[in-house]
């Protein structure tokens, strides 16, 4: 059985090699909900790599961590805000294919990672929490952009690849919000 930081380890190396192969399918499919996603990758594999030094840390430092991986959690929304804004001036719809292909690939990764985690979920708080919510929300997604991929193919429009992207943006603070409370418990109770 793996260790925690083994685990962690191994799923920061999935996520930033699914991180190139998205953020360049997104730039050629002219994808919102792909480019959000594709940060999204970058952001759990750096929140993978820091929880693996950070289970050797004092309780009180993982808290603050934790902290540091809520702000973390909200880089996709900010992403989808900048490539939205690009999608409005030039409404194009996204290439359908990419979308359901690469979405496809994102959710092989994003299962793998969640499998992984989640026997470890419990374990070392906020940090194991974050990167677990991470990789749920983010297969979450994953079906959405597969969903939007379907949909485009059959009734071409940027709509489909937005909304999904503002789903995308919508988890992640959702999940930053919960890590953040939980951050913020252990923070406490460090404290007593």
């Amino acid at each position: 059985m793996t260790t925690l930081r083994q685990t962690v380890l191994i799923v920061a190396g999935l996520n930033l090699a699914y991180f190139g192969v998205e953020f360049l399918a997104a730039l050629r499919a002219g994808s919102v909900a792909l480019m959000a996603d594709s940060v999204d990758f970058l952001e759990d594999a750096a929140v993978n790599s820091l929880i693996f030094f950070a289970l050797a840390w004092t309780a009180t430092r993982r808290a603050a961590v934790g902290k540091v991986l809520a702000a973390l959690l909200l880089v996709p929304a900010v992403a989808f805000l900048w490539t939205l804004g690009a999608k409005l001036l030039d409404p194009t719809p996204p290439i359908a294919a990419a979308l359901t292909l690469v979405g496809l690939g994102a959710l092989a990764v994003n299962l793998t990672a969640a499998l992984l985690l989640a026997r470890h979920r419990r374990a070392e708080g906020s940090l194991t929490r974050a990167a677990f919510l991470s990789a749920r929300n983010d297969a979450l997604a994953n079906i959405g952009i597969i969903g939007a991929g379907l949909v485009t193919a059959r009734h071409p429009s940027i709509w489909p690849d937005i909304v999904v992207g503002l789903v995308i943006a919508a988890l992640n603070l959702d999940a930053a919000k919960e890590v953040w409370e939980a951050a913020h418990d252990e923070a406490e109770d460090a404290q007593v």
